[in-house]
Order: structure tokens, then C-alpha cells, then sequence
């Protein structure tokens, strides 16, 4: 009698779930995923004293007019981030601002104000016939790998600054964007294009979605000392 062949087609749907099954444990994998890839810098700590270099850092800074405070030592283990000798910077030189509270390496901050004192401010009195009043940053030191890598961002060692806004001694406010007003866009541009070689990472709108609101700059040590920038 022909009533058996039904059966097999209704019961195979039934042993076909288990297949499916397997696939939700996604939890190991993002697990894993917070293990960050190792960096030779996450094992930096403190010396009971200061090396030399770190002192003659801050005394270039102090002859830039940069104003700074010490900051106890940054070290997370788990994450790998780590900063032996932070410092937080209020000015990039005796007039610029920055904030807020901007925690750096002594080598970044000292990147940052020569760029100040060496870029921003010619560009902004060369396009605006004015002074740089304060620069507003997105991002200093943070604990935390790049954006969906399990490699570390510079923030992590306090070597990077990320770069939201300059505001100009008459009040103006220039605000880094993917459009914006031409005088500004002459002025950003002149000040991203001389960015990379000071820096040697330079990101900005147009890079990716993660930047189109401010510049990224760091010192990440990269091979035969070469630069990215986008």
C-alpha cells in the first residue's frame, strides 16, 4: 500500500534542527575577542626614579610653555594598556588651550605642542588673520583596542590625541567635519596635509566612519618610521 512514502519527507525536517543547533555558542569567540594581540609596550611600568629622558621631556615642555600635571602610572594587565610616566596637559603652549582633561605620554604631548606652536597657529592667522584661542579634543588616553580588532589603540598608551574642534580668540569655532564652510576647509586641510610626517598616523573624514568628526594623530612606531595617513 503507497501510505509509507509520506512519512519520510514529514520526519526528515525533524532530524534536519540539530544542524542549526550547533551555531549560538557565539560566547567562546567573544571571549577570545577580548584578548588583545601582544604589544612589547603593555609591560611597561614605573622605575623608582624618573629615566632621563622622560625628565628632559618635561623640561622641553616647560620651555614651550606648555603647562602640565603628573599623573600616577596607567597599567592595566588584562588589557594590555599602559602608560609609566603620564602627564595631563591644560595648554599646548603659553596661549592654546586644550581640554578637556587630556592625558598623554610626555612624547605625544610634546608632538602636539610643537605642532601648535609649528601648524595650527600660522595656518589660522594665514586663513583667519587671527589667534588660536583653544583646541577642543575628542580623545586622549582610553583603555581600549582599535575599533572591531583585538590590536590596541595608541590611545592605550596615551600616544594618541584625537582632535575635535579650534576655537580662535574672536570666538569663532571650527569644527572638523565632512563638509565644512570653505574658509574652514582650506584651513583643515592645510592642517591635515602637515600633519603626516610629525605624526605617523593621521586620520580624518573620508578615512572611515569612525573619523569623520575629528583628526586622529599618534606616534605608533611603525616600520623603517613610515606614515599612514588618510
Amino acid at each position: 500500500m503507497p501510505i509509507p512514502t509520506p512519512k519520510p519527507d514529514t520526519a526528515e525536517p525533524e532530524a534536519q534542527p540539530p544542524a542549526v543547533a550547533p551555531q549560538p555558542p557565539p560566547k567562546p569567540a567573544d571571549a577570545g575577542d577580548k584578548k588583545m594581540l601582544p604589544d612589547a609596550r603593555s609591560a611597561d611600568l614605573p622605575a623608582d626614579k624618573m629615566p632621563a629622558d622622560e625628565v628632559a621631556c618635561r623640561e622641553r615642555l616647560k620651555a614651550l610653555g606648555v603647562e602640565f600635571e603628573e599623573h600616577k602610572a596607567e597599567s592595566n594587565p588584562e588589557i594590555g594598556c599602559s602608560i609609566p610616566y603620564p602627564i595631563v596637559i591644560k595648554t599646548l603652549n603659553k596661549s592654546v588651550a586644550i581640554g578637556p582633561a587630556t592625558e598623554l605620554n610626555c612624547s605625544m604631548a610634546e608632538a602636539a605642542a610643537r605642532f601648535t606652536i609649528d601648524v595650527i597657529e600660522p595656518a589660522a592667522k594665514a586663513e583667519f588673520g587671527t589667534e588660536v584661542k583653544s583646541i577642543s579634543q575628542a580623545s586622549a588616553f582610553v583603555c581600549r583596542p582599535r575599533h572591531g580588532t583585538r590590536k590596541l589603540s595608541e590611545h592605550a598608551f596615551g600616544n594618541a590625541l584625537d582632535i575635535g574642534s579650534f576655537t580662535l580668540s574672536d570666538g569663532k569655532k571650527i569644527e572638523i567635519s565632512p563638509t565644512p564652510p570653505e574658509k574652514d576647509a582650506k584651513f583643515l586641510n592645510a592642517v591635515r596635509k602637515a600633519a603626516c610626517g610629525p605624526f605617523k598616523t593621521v586620520l580624518g573624514p573620508g578615512a572611515d566612519a569612525d573619523h569623520a568628526l575629528h583628526f586622529h594623530l599618534d606616534l605608533e612606531p611603525r616600520k623603517h618610521g613610515g606614515t599612514f595617513c588618510q
